[in-house]
C-alpha cells in the first residue's frame, strides 16, 4: 500500500477467525442464524471489541447494533460503515462479518493513530440480513429505511413459530432506540464479492456502483394428468413438457439483455409426480434480474408474451404470480467516485462492479448516501461453507474503506453534511 496509514491486516484476520470459531460447522463455514443462541454469542463478541476500540454502543428496537465513535463536530450526521454476522445454516466466514470486522479495524486503527474526524463515525451491525430464520430478509436496515414497519418484523415468526420479537428479548437484544428515523452523512460497507468476477479478472477491489434489479415469480402450468402408457404423444396435455418451454426461454430472456442480465429457474414441483402419469401440473419459481429498470420490464414483458404463447400453442393454462420486486438501485456516484480513487492512488487492480445479490446497502440507499466496496473471494463461491478469500485482499479492501471514510469525514465531497 502506498499510503501511510493502514489498517492492521493480521488482526483483522484474527478477529474473523476468532468470530468464525462461535457456530463453526465440520467443513469450516457458519452456522449462526438470526437470533438464536449463537447469534447472540457472536454479537457478545463483536460489541465488546467495539467497547474496547472506545465506541458508545446502542441497540435499537429491531436489535441492530451502532457503535458511535465521537466527532469533532457530533451535531454533524455520522459517517457509518457496517454489514451483518447473522450466516446462512451453511455459510461462510466471509459474508457479512467481513464488512463488519472491516468497520472494526478502522475504528481500531483510528483510535490507535489518536486520530479525530470532523463528524462523527458509526459501525452498524444490521439484524437478520439473511432471512434464513426469518423473513422479511435484510429486516433491520429495511426497517431502519422504512421499506416496511417495525411491528412486521418483530412479530415475524420462524418455522417453530418463535417471533422476532421474543428471540431478541431471549439473547438480550430488543434494544430501546427508535429504529431510523435520523440522518446519515454516508453509508459504506464492505463485503466479499459473492461471484466470480473480480477472481476472473484478475481484480483485488470492486467499485459497486449499484446493484440490480430482481423480479421474481411463481409460474403454474396446468395441463391434465393421464396415464403414461395409454394415452398418445398427439393426443396429451403435458404441463411439465410446456413447462420445459417457458424454463428455457427464462435463459435466453436472460442471454438477449446482456451483460446485466440474469434468468433463473431455482425450485420445480411437479405434480402428481408419478413416474408413469403425464405431468398434469408444474410449478416453478422464476428470478429476473438487471441493472437498468427499463431492461428489466422489457424481460418481464417477454415472459408475459411466452406464457401467452406457451398457453395457446400447447392446450395448458398458464398462471404467473409476481412475488417479489426491487428496483434497480444506483450508489451514490461521489462516494462510488471516492472508492474507486483511493483504489487507484494505493496501486491496487480495480474495476467497476454491479452486485447482483441483495446487501444491507441496498435498502440504506434509499436514505443515504451509499457504495460498496468488493474483494474476490475464492471461485465466486459464497453461502457455502467452503467460501474463502485471502487475507491480503481483504486488508486491501478495508484499507480502501478507511481512506474513503477518512475522506468522507472531512467533508470533501459535494451532498455528504460531514
Amino acid at each position: 500500500m502506498k499510503q501511510s496509514l493502514a489498517v492492521d491486516g493480521r488482526r483483522l484476520w484474527r478477529s474473523l477467525m476468532d468470530l468464525a470459531r462461535i457456530g463453526a460447522t465440520d467443513k469450516g463455514g457458519n452456522c449462526r442464524l438470526a437470533l438464536t443462541r449463537l447469534d447472540g454469542q457472536g454479537r457478545d463478541l463483536v460489541v465488546g471489541w467495539m467497547k474496547e476500540a472506545g465506541l458508545d454502543v446502542t441497540v435499537d428496537q429491531v436489535g441492530n447494533i451502532f457503535g458511535r465513535r465521537a466527532g469533532r463536530r457530533n451535531e454533524l450526521p455520522p459517517i457509518v460503515t457496517g454489514s451483518h454476522s447473522d450466516t446462512q445454516p451453511t455459510g461462510g466466514k466471509f459474508d457479512g462479518c467481513y464488512g463488519v470486522m472491516a468497520g472494526l479495524e478502522v475504528m481500531r486503527t483510528l483510535r490507535e493513530r489518536g486520530i479525530e474526524t470532523e463528524a462523527p463515525l458509526e459501525l452498524a451491525i444490521w439484524t437478520n440480513e439473511e432471512g434464513s430464520r426469518f423473513v422479511p430478509v435484510m429486516m433491520g436496515s429495511g426497517v431502519f429505511a422504512g421499506k416496511f414497519p417495525l411491528e412486521t418484523a418483530l412479530e415475524a415468526r420462524d418455522a417453530d413459530g418463535i417471533s422476532v420479537r421474543s428471540e431478541l428479548q431471549a439473547i438480550g437484544y430488543a434494544g430501546g432506540a427508535p429504529v431510523g428515523g435520523r440522518p446519515l452523512g454516508a453509508y459504506f460497507e464492505a463485503h466479499i464479492e459473492q461471484g466470480p468476477i473480480l477472481e476472473n479478472e484478475d481484480k483485488v477491489i470492486g467499485v459497486v456502483t449499484g446493484s440490480l434489479g430482481l423480479r421474481w415469480y411463481d409460474l403454474t402450468v396446468t395441463g391434465m394428468e393421464a396415464h403414461a402408457g395409454p394415452t398418445p404423444m398427439a393426443l396429451r396435455q403435458d404441463a411439465l413438457f410446456a413447462g420445459t418451454f417457458l424454463m428455457q426461454e427464462v435463459i435466453h430472456i436472460a442471454n438477449a439483455h446482456q451483460p446485466h442480465g440474469r434468468g433463473t429457474v431455482g425450485v420445480v414441483r411437479v405434480h402428481p409426480g408419478s413416474r408413469n402419469v403425464i405431468p398434469g401440473a408444474v410449478t416453478f419459481t422464476v428470478d429476473l434480474r438487471h441493472q437498468d429498470d427499463a431492461e428489466l420490464s422489457a424481460m418481464d414483458a417477454r415472459l408475459r408474451a411466452a406464457c401467452l404463447e406457451v398457453e395457446r400453442s400447447h392446450r395448458v393454462k398458464v398462471e404467473l404470480k409476481d412475488v417479489q420486486y426491487f428496483e434497480p438501485t444506483p450508489f451514490d456516484p461521489a462516494l462510488v467516485g471516492m472508492v474507486r480513487e483511493h483504489a487507484r492512488a494505493a496501486g491496487l487492480p480495480a474495476m467497476d462492479i454491479v452486485t447482483g445479490a441483495g446487501h444491507d446497502a441496498v435498502y440504506i440507499a434509499a436514505v443515504a448516501p451509499t457504495a460498496m466496496i468488493f474483494v474476490p473471494c475464492k471461485d465466486g463461491i459464497s453461502h457455502n461453507e467452503i467460501e474463502d478469500a485471502r487475507p491480503e485482499h481483504l486488508e486491501a479492501g478495508c484499507n480502501v474503506l478507511l481512506a474513503a471514510i477518512l475522506q468522507a469525514a472531512a467533508g470533501t465531497r459535494t451532498g455528504v453534511n460531514a
